[in-house]
């Protein structure tokens, strides 16, 4: 009989009866809702569902599909206790139960939650029940502004109690367990007698027997056997204290765990040791093997624990980045407050060597500014009246203030946050065989256990206590541990790594999709160039000038046939916006020229302008406007086709309707770009340049930086149809743009990488981010994405392969051949080793962006 749910979800969009009703009907068109009621006056609806057939989040599609909003909260929260992937999925069973979450997923390596869910239906407090009820502990979030920096703190505290707790209790199993472990290796190899309980000629005590004396005694008239009973209980039950309360929790939820394992594989030679002590029975102590499995899986947990704290290094050094106060001017005076209390509209003071706190524009002042820390330029970045500044980079030389724009969780550092966060949470197509896998593991294992028993007792005639050690052996070398580890340690250093480089990486797929570029497209203007024109050559054709002589700073800053002719181009230029204007007259100002203002201004659109400049009347623009204005044109033609032919915008100067000489203007090349194209050739990867200037145009550049294909006069509505021509050639395709008219190829990509400005990463339609703009991050991606996915590969191959090997082992199936026994105390130190081997080997990722 099917169980059903009800939920409630709040909605928005609704106007009238007939947004209800149709709310309604798009609930019902979901096979397994049963009934949905709409409330428009709360404007809520209630929904009773199967959740074998409709899962919460189909729901939402419905609403949402239907032209109308949801209503949700999201959570992300530490999560205690945790130790192997049954445990996360345990979490994630008990959290998907509470009523009106609609999403949960918890990380094993970072040992988060992420959670979505209905205010209306379910509250914060329903949801730390249910981690807490499941057996684990929650770090509970803050919900203020600077929440970040605040979690960070609370949640460090809460992780170094944790540590302590465990090297608390290592400190005990190896201060009492290293004493048993000696003296039982030392009796057994006849290095010290059993002091068996006896009579002598001089009476009752304790007589020393060499074990080799060939005397059969109970195991309780050695009082060695109850020195290590001692020593081996409070290990078995301090030490080894999470082991059974997580067993216990586990068994109580009809699942078993890595703790199941732990627990059963000690308690086994614990138990089997007590009970032949207090049964009077003759036979060998096992106590060293049970307190040795606790203490060196405690080992392993402990130093497994300070390597996972590494993998999150990138996400605490991004919080750290935050100020923690603010300068700002309220009233005429000056206050220094938290920065949890700044808002968008205050004036922010910031002095030299401080701390930008929060994002926002430059109202007065100058300085440059060190974003590397955000963007990963490594020089410090001018800043101006009017220029941006990112809140958490440091100010350098001068004093400004700035307007507060974007405060709190809108803060480029918060959403970069946030990113990362996502990304590191995400997990890759490949974990889903792994999540299939760890589902059935402890089970499987426990049932090996039981039949290695079985078979060794009553097909292998080893006895009792021989078969109960291969039983013991296969329980606590299995380690579901490392294969719950592999995948996402890995994507959390490598989507670190990447964001302390400035490259953002939206999710685990899109680093696992990065990894098999063929061809990446890159769009010319502000991706290879740098998306501002510049003058690049002025040639005057009066006398005194040389047509021959290349132009440059030395000749305009000293020949006056130069000057003229940069001067009067700018000063008719001045009344024009056009951004070719701009740069003739941005041209001016960097060389101190004196300007006039233009009279009878005229703008001819598509082709220049005409005007009256110091009593000269000035024409600028294209050739075809100086044969319609019967221009003289003094031979300029040959000029100007040199410089078309580089890639460059010429356009012709002429005083009283003669030619005066040439101004070329191009959009300059990135210093970075030729390098960063050539490392993408060593990738093996074919790079494209998509362009809407003409095809000589394109040429030109494509031949300065080394591209292989050109696209030239490509509409921005026709970008996404040459990415789906590249990959119809059966390529795997990544598109590089601004971001903005290239989000339709951003999202037609395999990969869509946006080139940020450090101001908005927000960018939806692409898959990694590049927040500065240097095209070197793209190969540096590139080869961030094949060495994680190596090194996931190795990982998987590491816990399936020492798993596979392992457990064989350790049932006994090399005894019969060789007479190889494996030891349980080894199979615990192997298991130990292994999960640890996992996440060190996901933190060497740390030194993959090093040039």
């Amino acid at each position: 009989m099917s169980r059903q749910q009800e939920l409630h979800i709040s909605i928005t969009g609704m106007t009238c009866a007939s947004c209800s009703a149709r709310v309604e009907k798009a609930l019902k068109k979901v096979p397994g809702v049963s009934e949905a009621s709409v409330n428009l006056a709360n404007e809520q609806v209630s929904i009773c569902f199967d959740p074998s057939d409709a899962a919460p989040a189909r729901l939402l599609d419905a609403v949402e599909q239907a032209g109308y909003g949801v209503i949700t909260n999201r959570a992300e929260f530490p999560v205690t206790g945790m130790t192997c992937a049954s445990c996360s999925a345990r979490v994630e069973k008990a959290l998907r139960k509470v009523p009106g979450v609609l999403d949960a997923q918890v990380n094993l390596a970072s040992e988060q939650a992420f959670v979505t869910w209905s205010p209306a239906e379910a509250s914060w407090s329903d949801l730390k029940g249910a981690v807490e009820r499941a057996g684990y502990g929650v770090i509970e979030p803050d919900t203020s502004d600077d929440a970040a920096t605040t979690i960070e703190d609370v949640e460090a505290a809460a992780r170094e109690r944790e540590v302590s707790g465990k090297r608390r209790k290592l400190i005990v199993g190896a201060v009492l367990g290293l004493p048993l472990f000696v003296l039982s290796m030392a009796r057994d190899f006849g290095l010290i007698a059993p002091f068996l309980i006896g009579s002598g000629a001089e009476g009752p005590g304790p007589i020393p027997i060499p074990i080799h004396a060939g005397m059969t005694h109970p195991a309780s008239a050695d009082l060695l056997n109850w020195l290590f009973l001692l020593l081996a209980t409070p290990v078995q039950f301090y030490s080894g204290l999470d082991f059974y309360l997580h067993a216990w929790k586990a068994l109580k939820d009809k699942t078993a765990n890595m703790d199941t394992l732990v627990a059963l594989g000690s308690s086994t030679a614990y138990a089997y040791s007590v009970v032949i002590m207090l049964a009077g029975m003759a036979g060998h102590v096992y106590f060293e093997t049970s307190a040795l499995i606790i203490t060196l899986i405690l080992v392993g947990k402990f130093l497994e624990a300070r390597a996972r704290r590494q993998t999150s290094t990138a996400i605490r050094s991004l919080m750290g980045l935050q100020a923690r106060t603010a300068r700002i001017l309220r009233d005429g005076a000056e206050h220094d407050i938290p920065i949890s209390e700044v808002r968008k509209g205050d004036i922010v003071i910031v002095r030299p060597g401080e701390k930008i706190p929060v994002d926002g524009v430059v109202t007065s002042g100058r300085s440059s500014v060190d974003e590397s820390m955000v963007t990963g330029e490594s020089l410090p970045v001018g800043k101006g009246e009017g220029d941006p500044v990112i809140g958490a980079t440091m100010n350098k030389t001068g004093s400004f203030q700035f307007r507060a724009t974007r405060v709190g969780k809108e803060t480029a550092l918060a959403q970069i946050i946030r990113l990362v966060q996502e990304a590191q949470g995400s997990r890759a197509p490949v974990q889903r065989l792994v999540d299939k896998v760890a589902a059935v593991f402890v089970p499987t294992v426990i049932v090996v256990a039981l039949l290695t028993f079985l078979g060794w007792l009553f097909v292998g005639n080893v006895g009792f206590t021989q078969a109960m050690i291969f039983a013991v052996a296969v329980l606590v070398i299995a380690c579901p541990c490392a294969l719950g580890l592999a995948t996402p340690t890995a994507i959390m250093v490598g989507t670190g790594t990447g964001a302390e480089h400035g490259i953002l990486i939206k999710n685990a797929e899109s680093l696992e999709r990065a990894n098999a570029i063929q061809a990446v497209i890159l769009d010319k203007t502000g991706t290879i160039t740098a998306g501002r024109p510049v003058v690049t050559d002025v040639l005057p054709l009066k006398p005194g000038a040389s047509e021959e002589q290349e132009p440059g700073p030395s000749p305009l800053a000293t020949d006056s046939a130069y000057r003229t002719l940069l001067r009067l181009a700018a000063s008719a230029e001045r009344a024009s916006e056009h951004p070719l204007g701009e740069a003739i007259v941005q041209a001016a100002h960097e060389h101190r020229l004196p300007l006039t203002q233009p009279q009878d201004f005229e703008a001819i659109a598509g082709h220049g302008l005409k005007a009256r400049v110091e009593d000269h009347t000035v024409t600028l623009g294209t050739l075809r406007l100086m044969h319609d204005e019967h221009i003289v044109l003094n031979g300029v033609e040959r000029d100007m086709a040199r410089l078309q032919h580089e890639g460059k915008t010429v356009m012709v100067v002429a005083v009283d309707r003669e030619a005066t000489g040439v101004i070329a203007i191009a959009d300059t090349v990135k210093p970075t770009s030729r390098e960063a194209i050539a490392e993408l050739h060593r990738l093996g990867i074919e790079v494209a340049m998509l362009t809407g200037d003409n095809q000589r145009t394109a040429n030109a550049i494509a031949q300065q930086v080394g591209i292989d294909r050109v696209l030239a006069e490509v509409l921005p509505s026709d970008k996404a149809a040459e990415v789906r021509r590249l990959q119809q050639e059966g390529k795997v395709v990544a598109m590089v743009g601004d971001g903005i008219n290239d989000a339709p190829a951003l999202a037609q990509a395999d990969v869509g990488i946006a080139i940020g400005t450090g101001t908005d990463v927000a960018m939806e339609t692409a898959d990694i981010t590049l927040m500065g703009g240097d095209l070197r991050g793209i190969p540096q991606a590139i080869t961030l994405s094949k060495r994680t996915l190596a090194t996931i590969k190795w990982n998987l191959f590491w816990a399936f392969l020492y798993n596979v090997i392992g457990i064989p082992v350790a049932a006994g199936v090399l005894y019969p051949f060789f007479g190889v026994q494996l030891s349980p105390i080894l199979a615990a130190g192997a298991m130990a080793f292994s999960s640890v081997f996992v996440v060190t080997n996901s933190l060497r990722l740390r030194g993959a962006m090093k040039r």
